[in-house]
């Protein structure tokens, strides 16, 4: 069959890349729909184990048709994909152990579930990407060979693949700053629990239960180090996380000092103390640095601002004396 005159190169790739995006959007299709099927089943499972042991007899009562209802199920199906993603070949491509790491240090409240969803939407947007950048490509105009087509490919794809470890980093950054600033809490309030008397499992425990609104951070990290401590980890190893997740050099220092102490016991009251002293002389450089750069900053923005309206003030009144006196002599 011979193509005709007017099908140029770009518009055959064009139409390729279409049908595969297809293909993979017919095959994504059917597993969501399996996925679905599996989990209304189960629904209604459990609904009518539910009522049957409430009393409600043995009629199966329907599943949920409200929108929350479907969201939740999408929810669930997403995934159920997002598992099968991570677990199958392209597992090491969709996550990797570098993303992994990011995953779990994200502070989300199911890591499993947290995986699957990266891996879904990375392999969602590096699909749909892709083709969404040629398709407007070509409606605009702005494509009009094959090579630039290519690029707007691979663009498209490198966004949809590289924007949800971006948003990731971000949230982890976040925390990292967010444990920083919590640091000398922790700090304050693990000596204050010493000094009563506590021993270190009961004052992290203390500072888990009690104080988890102002340490959000540093208190969940707490509590995964004290599950994984009872799980029977030594203290060193469940401050593992804690200690290299974070990049914080003071952070490592008091996982070790802890880690020390529960090992070989003694008095943590002083080297708490000085460190703490530490902690707040480093802070208040720290914020002087910020207010110097701030100063120098602000003086920019002042000669930007202030220094047109000041000339207008004090010398706008000569000015026009000038302009009118200019004005006279050429007029004469």
């Amino acid at each position: 069959m011979d193509i005709p005159q007017s099908w140029n190169v770009s518009t055959v790739l064009a139409m390729a890349l279409m049908l595969v995006a297809a293909g993979m959007l017919v095959l994504g299709i059917g597993i969501l729909r399996r996925l679905r099927g599996q989990s209304r089943s189960r629904q209604v499972v459990d609904q009518a184990l539910t009522a049957r042991r409430m009393g409600g007899g043995s009629a199966a009562v329907p599943p949920a048709q409200d929108g929350q209802g479907r969201f939740a199920a999408a929810a669930r199906a997403a995934d159920s994909f997002g598992k099968r993603l991570s677990e199958g070949r392209l597992a090491d491509t969709l996550l990797a152990a570098e993303d992994r790491k990011l995953v779990d240090m994200a502070g989300y409240a199911d890591t499993g579930t947290a995986r699957s969803r990266f891996a879904a939407v990375r392999f969602g947007l590096a699909l749909l990407l892709p083709v969404a950048a040629v398709a407007a490509g070509l409606r605009y105009r702005h494509i009009d060979a094959w090579e630039e087509m290519l690029v707007a490919a691979f663009f498209g794809f490198a966004i949809g693949y590289m924007l949800p470890k971006w948003i990731v980093r971000r949230r982890v950054a976040r925390r990292r700053r967010m444990a920083a600033d919590e640091l000398p809490l922790l700090v304050d309030l693990l000596r204050l629990l010493q000094g009563v008397g506590l021993s270190i499992d009961q004052s992290l425990q203390v500072l888990v239960t009690e104080f988890g609104q102002v340490l959000p951070v540093l208190s969940q990290e707490l509590r995964l180090a004290s599950e994984l401590y009872v799980r029977g980890r030594t203290r060193e190893q469940s401050l593992a996380r804690l200690a290299a997740g974070f990049d914080n050099d003071d952070l490592s220092a008091i996982c070790r000092l802890i880690a020390q102490v529960d090992q070989h016991g003694g008095a943590v009251q002083e080297p708490l103390n000085r460190f703490g002293e530490r902690l707040r002389e480093s802070r208040r450089l720290e914020l002087k640095e910020k207010v110097g750069k701030a100063t120098v900053k602000m003086t920019g923005v002042m000669i930007v601002t202030l220094l047109p309206a000041l000339l207008i003030i004090t010398g706008g009144a000569g000015f026009i004396a000038v302009i009118r006196a200019l004005s006279r002599m050429g007029g004469t």
